[in-house]
């Protein structure tokens, strides 16, 4: 058995209490062995002076996006889709999208994010891109079928069930896949009716944009005289292991019913606030027992993927949305961040217990903006930023130390993503 033994250091417990304890990994099961007066490990990590929390996890992104951050801004949603991004989207080399998923993956880590939840193109590609910079990600094909034929329709289709199927336990187990259909306005209802049964059959799980902004509620309620989740919910769309992205404009009726049905939803507060699509009722969420994980979406709509920034903005924002100072407190969105998320992709991880994942991101406590330590959970949801975490481990691997990464050349992928981004950029316009 290779082991790390994480000493000196201050944890944060799944209570959300934080004790002084070492902890003690096995790197072949990747597994936590001991937490507590543990055994010396083969390799040894000093944690004095800093707070050992589970791996952040980014439960919904589109990492590849990265390579649009500041592209295109300032623009609503669907004029920002189909202006913007889905032109660029359509001059999208397999090169782009694994240079923008190293360098989504560079930033992920090294702000303590270890899990993430994925939806894009080129899915073989990214997920290969992914366990090689040492992540684990539940992960799927992008299905958009409004402006095609049926052939091409299909096709997409067929590439999400196929992907799914043939990369789901990948890397040893740090690949998960689900099917994953844009939203419920994007993707024709007579395919997805078509289609999911065969996902059920094949015990996959899905997740989607659903009730995102007004424009994805009304045409729904306008044809089918229903809640988008309740129409989702007649299509066979809301069962147990599935998750939703946003949720922003969902009413009690449709709370309830992904309570019922044991659906997740991943709240993407910056990216709802930036393209002015509302404020998700998180706190009516977690009353009626939803699980809610974290996401920062794409970094074209956010424009970072620093989980830290996105549990202040849950917290801030479900605070006006509540109009109550209490609401999404601290402890709440940490544990979004973590067990949360973690619950909503399906990996035994986000706590820090023996039998749990070894992954975890280890915060530099010895800065003046978190001095005076009178509370380190409120830290860890108001004032941690990525740029504190000194060191992130998945599966008691180290992947950063001292906050260079280990399984990439940081400097060699910002630069190659720069001189991407640029070809992109003038391809795409000069196709328009």
């Amino acid at each position: 058995m290779s082991t790390l033994q994480i000493t000196n250091g201050r944890i944060l417990r799944p209570d959300m209490t934080v004790e002084s304890a070492d902890i003690l990994a096995d790197r072949e099961t990747g597994r936590i062995v001991e937490v507590g007066d543990t055994a010396t490990g083969d390799e040894t990590l000093d944690a004095s002076g800093q707070l050992v929390i589970p791996g952040l996890v980014n439960a919904h992104c589109h990492v590849a996006m990265t390579l649009l951050r500041g592209y295109a801004d300032d623009k609503a949603l669907d004029a920002w889709l189909r202006e913007d991004i889905w032109p660029t989207e359509a001059a999208l080399t397999t090169d782009d999208i694994v240079v923008g998923t190293r360098l989504g993956a560079v930033e992920l880590l090294k702000n303590g994010v270890t899990t993430l939840g994925e939806m894009y193109f080129e899915v073989s590609e990214i997920a290969e891109t992914l366990a090689n910079a040492g992540m684990r990600t539940r992960i799927g094909h992008g299905i958009i079928t409004v402006g095609k034929d049926e052939a091409d329709a299909r096709s997409d289709f067929e590439t999400g069930l196929e992907v799914a199927k043939e990369l789901d336990g990948a890397a040893n187990g740090r690949i998960k896949t689900a099917l994953m259909p844009h939203s419920l306005t994007t993707v024709a209802g007579a395919l997805l009716e078509e289609y999911v049964p065969q996902a059920r059959d094949a015990e996959i799980p899905l997740h989607y944009h659903a009730n995102e902004t007004r424009d994805e509620v009304d045409p729904i309620v306008d044809e089918h005289g229903m809640r988008p989740l309740e129409y989702a919910d007649e299509l066979g769309m809301l069962g147990s292991g599935d998750f939703i992205a946003h949720g922003v404009h969902t009413d009690r009726t449709e709370i309830e019913l992904l309570a019922e049905r044991g659906v997740g939803v991943a709240h993407c507060p910056a990216s709802n606030m930036k393209l002015a699509s509302g404020i998700a009722p998180i706190q009516s969420m977690l009353d009626a027992g939803v699980s809610v994980g974290i996401g920062t979406d794409g970094a074209a709509s956010n424009n970072d993927l620093d989980a830290f920034d996105e549990m202040r903005d849950a917290a801030m924002v479900g605070k006006l949305e509540s109009d109550d100072a209490a609401a999404v407190a601290a402890p709440d969105v940490v544990r979004a961040a973590t067990r949360g998320g973690a619950e909503l992709l399906g990996f035994d991880a986000g706590r820090i217990e023996e039998g749990a994942l070894a992954d975890f991101a280890v915060i530099d406590l010895e800065k003046p903006h978190l001095t005076p330590a009178h509370d380190l959970v409120s830290h860890l949801a108001y004032a941690v930023r990525g740029s504190d975490v000194k060191h992130t481990i998945v599966g008691g691997e180290i992947i950063v130390e001292d906050g260079e990464i280990r399984t990439l050349d940081g400097d060699a992928v910002r630069r190659e993503a720069q001189k991407q981004a640029d070809a992109l950029i003038a391809r795409a316009e000069t196709n328009r």
